[in-house]
């Protein structure tokens, strides 16, 4: 960490910075699906941890499914789609 510098957890950084597919999965029969371990490992995720589940709508369907840690979802749900809430309650 660079001395002076507030260090910034992942779900603050802009989300232009980094994206891609960091993975393919498929839900099974039962509707679960597996997260790789690659990605759980990087995510430092262990069993027993708790993931919300966020979603965005276009046209009255789910387009977008977002994963996010239940310790951090306060924080980043009105960081990166407190818009989205502002213009609901403008309906």
């Amino acid at each position: 960490m660079i001395k002076g510098r507030k260090k910034e957890k992942c779900c603050e950084v802009p989300i232009k910075s980094e994206v891609m597919v960091a993975a393919i999965v498929t839900i099974d029969e039962r509707g679960q699906m597996v997260l790789p371990k690659e990605i759980r490992k990087k995510a430092g995720l262990a069993p027993g941890d708790k993931l919300s589940v966020v979603t965005r709508e276009r046209d009255g369907k789910v387009c977008c499914i977002y994963l996010i840690r239940n310790e951090e979802i306060s924080s980043v749900v009105k960081d990166r789609f407190g818009d989205l809430f502002q213009d609901a309650g403008d309906e």
